[in-house]
């Protein structure tokens, strides 16, 4: 793990670092090939914020630290419902990578795999379902994660944007999630009879 300096109150933050893929990879020259390490890492503090980034250099552990702090610079604030799950169900695709994000129940846990896993363990997401379907490419997933993570919107961002109060946009929500799918009242049946 790395400390980064928060400069609200000078105390040293913890972030959570993520090796996703570390490859070797060589271009070739007038002399020959010249051989590099590429890797892939995310980084996230574990409440809501996470960053993700790749970098090559000679030696791995130097490709690590490079993409370490690239991804440091590059970090994206998500909302989180309750700090447990995402707030709304959302999909993404970049390149051949398609991935699906669900928010879950408390209890569910993370229900990923592979990359995104290392992404929601960043995050410090407790309770999710995703699914990714197509490339299984770790750079394309990550990037289809990221696209998906980012949006998701706060009902806070949603009423600003529509010029309402926070209450309104929860009152309407709620009026929505109560109504049947077919619009009807659901007439209820009286098991005693």
């Amino acid at each position: 793990m790395a400390k980064e300096f928060n400069e609200n109150n000078k105390q040293p933050e913890q972030l959570i670092e993520k090796l996703i893929s570390v490859r070797r990879v060589s271009k070739v020259v007038k002399g020959g090939k010249n051989m590099r390490f590429s890797a892939l890492v995310v980084v996230g503090d574990g409440r809501g914020r996470v960053g993700y980034a790749t970098a090559k250099s000679r030696e791995v552990p130097d490709a690590i630290k490079k993409a370490g702090d690239k991804a440091k610079r590059s970090m994206i604030k998500v909302s989180l419902l309750e700090g447990r799950t995402i707030r709304c169900d959302v999909s993404s695709k970049t390149g051949a990578g398609h991935v699906f994000l669900k928010t879950a129940g408390s209890g569910t846990g993370v229900i990923a795999g592979g990359a995104m896993r290392s992404i929601f363990d960043a995050l410090g997401v407790k309770d999710i379902v995703s699914k990714s379907v197509g490339s299984r490419n770790y750079h394309n997933v990550v990037r289809a994660t990221f696209d998906a993570l980012q949006k998701t919107v706060s009902p806070k961002y949603v009423a600003s944007k529509l010029g309402r109060s926070f209450s309104d946009i929860m009152a309407r929500r709620m009026d929505v999630s109560n109504k049947p799918a077919n619009g009807k009242i659901a007439e209820t049946e009286n098991v005693n009879e």
